[in-house]
C-alpha cells in the first residue's frame, strides 16, 4: 500500500517523485535568495506595558507598514514553554506510522487532522511537507480530539496555545494603536475569535532545488506567529527577492495576513501624523500600496535535515463579517473591498490553493477590481 504520508515515503527514496517536482518556471531558485541580513525587523518586546509602549507600537507599525513581517523576542513566553512545544512536536512525528496515522484525515472541515502537502484534492504538484492541523480556541472544545501520544503532547500543546493567544492579541492592540484606532479595535472586529496551528514537519530532501515546503503564499487570517527550529527554511518576498530568515532561538516572525489588509488602508501622511516622523521617506512599496499589506512568504527545503515549523493562525470567527475600518475610510480613501464573512473568504482561499495571488483580488470593489 502507497505512503499516505510524506515522512513515510521519504526516506526511502533517492529522487524527488515526479509529482513533487515544480515546472521550470516555478522552482525555488535557491542560489538567488538573498542571504538573511537585518532586512526582517527584530522588535525587543521588554518594556512593551511599561516605560517602553509607545516606543514599541511605532516601532510595530512602521514594520507592518514597509515589511509585512517581522521579529519579536523578549515577548514574556517562557523558553521552556517554547521548547517544550518544539520537543513534543518532533516527538509526535518520530511515532511509529500506525500511531500517527489515528490522526490522518483529508477533510479539510476536521478540526484535528494529520495530512501531507496542502489541498491535495486540488493541487497539480504536491509539496514537501506532512502537518498536524489543531484547532486551539476554545482549548476545552478541542483538546479532547489532539493526540494522547506523546503522554505530554496535549498539556504541552495547550499551555503554549494559552501563551501565543495572549501574545497575539497584545500584537493587535498594538497594531490598533499604530493606526491612531482604540486599543481594542481588531479584537473586536474578530467576533468570538479563532486559532488554529499546523504542526508542519519537513523531512530532508534529496533534490530541494526541484520543489517546495510550501510555495509562496500569503495567510488568509490576521496575523501569524511563527515558532520554527534551528533549521533554516522560511523565506520572505521583500522588495522583489526572496530574503532567508535566519531561525533565532525563542524567537517569533510575526506576519500580518489578509484580514488586516482590508481594515488598514490609511495614506502616508496618516502614518506621518500618527507616528509623528515627517521625515519618513516615501519608498515606492508605501506610495504604491498605501496600507499594510500581507506579504508573500514559502518554506524551502534541504538534504541533509528535517526541519520543524509550528504557526499559530489567529483569524476572525467565521461568522465575523470583515471590512474596512471605519475611521480610515473617506471621501479620499473609498474602501478597497467590499464586506464579506471570513468563511466565505476562507472557501474562497482553500478552492484556490496556495497561490502567489492572494484571494483578496476576489473581494474588492467593483471600482478597484
Amino acid at each position: 500500500m502507497a505512503a499516505k504520508l510524506l515522512s513515510d515515503l521519504a526516506s526511502g527514496v533517492t529522487c524527488v517523485p515526479s509529482n513533487y517536482v515544480r515546472p521550470v518556471h516555478d522552482r525555488p531558485s535557491l542560489d538567488q535568495v538573498q542571504p538573511s541580513d537585518h532586512s526582517i525587523p527584530l522588535i525587543n518586546l521588554h518594556g512593551f506595558d511599561g516605560s517602553r509602549c509607545h516606543e514599541i507600537i511605532n516601532q510595530i507599525g512602521l514594520a507592518c507598514q514597509n515589511y509585512g513581517f517581522f521579529q519579536v523576542q523578549n515577548h514574556a513566553i517562557e523558553d521552556a514553554v517554547i521548547d517544550n512545544m518544539l520537543k513534543v512536536a518532533r516527538e509526535f512525528f518520530h511515532l511509529p506510522e500506525s500511531e500517527r496515522l489515528k490522526c490522518f484525515s483529508e477533510d479539510p472541515l476536521k478540526t484535528t487532522r494529520l495530512s501531507t502537502s496542502f489541498n491535495v484534492k486540488t493541487e497539480e504538484v504536491s509539496s514537501w511537507r506532512d502537518y498536524l492541523r489543531l484547532h486551539c480556541y476554545p482549548l476545552e472544545d478541542y483538546m479532547h480530539e489532539w493526540p494522547s501520544n506523546p503522554p505530554s503532547f496535549r498539556e504541552d500543546v495547550a499551555e503554549y496555545c494559552r501563551n501565543v493567544k495572549g501574545l497575539a492579541e497584545r500584537l493587535l492592540e498594538a497594531m490598533s494603536e499604530s493606526l491612531g484606532l482604540e486599543k481594542d479595535y481588531m479584537n473586536r472586529a474578530l467576533g468570538k475569535h479563532g486559532q488554529h496551528m499546523a504542526i508542519n514537519y519537513y523531512p530532508p530532501c534529496p533534490q530541494p532545488e526541484l520543489t517546495y515546503g510550501l510555495p509562496g503564499h500569503a495567510d488568509p487570517n490576521v496575523v501569524t506567529l511563527l515558532l520554527q527550529d534551528d533549521v533554516a527554511g522560511l523565506q520572505v518576498f521583500n522588495n522583489g527577492r526572496w530574503v532567508a530568515v535566519k531561525p533565532m532561538p525563542h524567537t517569533f516572525i510575526v506576519n500580518i495576513g489578509d484580514q488586516i489588509q482590508v481594515f488598514m488602508m490609511p495614506e502616508l501622511n496618516q502614518f506621518q501624523q500618527i507616528f509623528g516622523l515627517d521625515h519618513i521617506e516615501a519608498s515606492s512599496r508605501v506610495v504604491s500600496n498605501d496600507r499594510y499589506k500581507s506579504v508573500l512568504h514559502r518554506a524551502v527545503v534541504n538534504c541533509d535535515k528535517e526541519r520543524i515549523s509550528i504557526p499559530t493562525f489567529y483569524c476572525p470567527s467565521y461568522d465575523a463579517v470583515m471590512e474596512p475600518a471605519p475611521q480610515l475610510v473617506d471621501d479620499h480613501h473609498p474602501p478597497l473591498y467590499r464586506r464579506f464573512t471570513y468563511a466565505e473568504f476562507y472557501e474562497k482561499f482553500w478552492d484556490r490553493g496556495l497561490n502567489t495571488r492572494s484571494s483578496l483580488d476576489l473581494f474588492k470593489t467593483t471600482s478597484h477590481a
